[in-house]
């Protein structure tokens, strides 16, 4: 009996061991470091149907979100230039702490031209993902960065592919100023959703809204249209928009859902035929830009004080 006995707590631990192991492996297929481009690394986030989410540690960058068919919901730039400090044309850029010009610093801020760290001690996944697979990004001001903007700061990024595929950002900034100086910050997660051709999209959700139009001085007008189409150059600044945005892609009959919180603009832009010297002729054809954003009314931090804001993408037919 005794052996029987030690037989079967014997089985119980292999059995035990077992699923540690097979639980090991998939976690360690879930969550892989590698070298992307020119050697640059990159962090694969894997679902067991086969969605899929690539993050550059340069930028904190969003380079890549595949379905589980393996189709690319996210567009890079055809000539996208994959070499610090050039940011990357494309996939989901970090704009902090200036959206575009509106300031002192280069155009769009420094945080997508920065090599962020991978935080081994995140906080705890929240019930509303759980199992899903994510990786939390840091960045932390420098004396470099103290040079041309005087604040110190600690910025934490969740990226986040959910059991369903769907892709979540969220972000934590954190005014970390010793000497009690409060900052102000402009804020953007730039997505270029990748589409069938420009001509056979719309955009819903931004109508009767106020926008600063970037084409003509930023000059403040009313959309009168039921929904947004784009046949020439186009960049608005919509304000005070709702959390939900959609853009339908008529060809692939696919539509993008663009929900986010604290984030109370967004940013629609196709530079169409114009030139930029890392996006191709034609590649205008193949994205949309619509960014959440936080731009209108810039957010302030006082020592100590936590700004939060979630960004989440999922599509359906």
């Amino acid at each position: 009996m005794m052996r029987l006995l030690h037989i079967l707590i014997l089985l119980s631990a292999l059995v035990i061991y077992t699923q540690i192991v097979e639980a090991s492996k998939t976690d360690n297929k879930s969550v892989n470091i590698t070298k992307g481009i020119n050697g640059l690394d990159k962090i694969i986030l894997r679902q067991s149907h086969g969605s899929s989410v690539e993050v550059y540690l340069y930028g904190a960058h969003v380079t890549s979100w595949k379905n589980e068919r393996g189709e690319e919901l996210l567009f890079v730039s055809s000539k996208a230039i994959f070499s610090p400090p050039k940011a990357i044309r494309g996939g989901i850029p970090v704009i902090f702490p200036q959206f575009s010009n509106l300031g002192s610093l280069q155009s769009h801020g420094f945080a997508r031209n920065r090599f962020w760290t991978i935080d081994n001690n995140p906080a705890p996944v929240k019930s509303e993902v759980v199992n899903g697979v994510f990786v939390d990004l840091l960045l932390k001001s420098t004396e470099e960065d103290l040079k041309i903007w005087p604040h110190r700061f600690e910025f934490r990024l969740r990226v986040t592919l959910k059991p369903g595929g769907d892709l979540m950002l969220t972000s934590h900034i954190k005014n970390t100023d010793a000497d009690g100086k409060p900052f102000t910050f402009t804020f953007a997660h730039h997505t270029y959703f990748s589409v069938s051709n420009i001509s056979e999209v719309e955009v819903k959700g931004l109508e009767k809204l106020d926008y600063l139009d970037n084409l003509k001085n930023r000059e403040r007008y009313t959309e009168h249209g039921d929904t947004i189409t784009i046949e020439s150059e186009f960049d608005r600044i919509y304000l005070s928009t709702p959390p939900k945005i959609t853009i339908l892609d008529h060809e692939k009959r696919r539509i993008f859902e663009v929900k986010k919180y604290g984030l109370p603009d967004a940013v629609v832009w196709n530079p169409w035929a114009k030139t930029i010297v890392d996006l191709g002729a034609n590649d205008y054809k193949y994205m949309v830009c619509v960014e959440a954003a936080a731009i209108e009314k810039p957010v302030t931090l006082k020592p100590g004080e936590v700004w939060n804001a979630k960004l989440e993408l999922s599509t359906r037919h």
